[in-house]
């Protein structure tokens, strides 16, 4: 969510606190992560970052490498594009899991952090239902129009 980012010594001590050494580029990727608004791509992180001299290469080094120290998701909202985001702390319990929107009109996605989604089973009562065959849900993902896209 925009507005709930860490920068400069926030960002420095979740690298060193993950085991990480913090280099610029892995500094300038969290920091870019933890501004943006939605999960972002990697070209478009790259794309962000290209006039302080980063090649794609490192830029998606540092991307799997932060996804790995768990200071970084990594989520395919049905297209086959893998996007990443900063976890926030404190964000339902720190695993960073939330929904996503998806416009289908402009393809900005959006986190919906502060937003629970329940899963309720209709029709009969739980006592008459032979078990469920999800066993858990991992990602949830809405799609309608944004509000610029009315």
């Amino acid at each position: 969510m925009a507005g709930t980012h860490d920068t400069g010594e926030a960002v420095r001590a979740r690298i060193r606190a993950a085991g990480l050494r913090c280099t610029p580029a892995r500094l300038a990727v969290l920091e870019h992560l933890s501004a943006a608004a939605g999960p972002r791509t990697h070209a478009e992180v790259w794309e962000a970052l290209a006039d302080r001299g980063f090649d794609r290469a490192t830029v998606y080094r540092n991307l799997t490498e932060l996804t790995e120290a768990k200071l970084a998701n990594r989520v395919e909202l049905g297209d086959h594009v893998w996007r990443f985001e900063a976890r926030r702390a404190g964000h339902h319990g720190g695993t960073g899991e939330h929904p996503h929107f998806v416009c289908t009109t402009c393809g900005e996605v959006s986190c919906l952090e502060d937003v629970t989604v329940a899963i309720k089973p209709r029709g009969r009562p739980r006592a008459a239902r032979p078990d469920s065959s999800i066993h858990s849900v991992t990602e949830i993902l809405l799609k309608g129009r944004c509000g610029e896209c009315k």
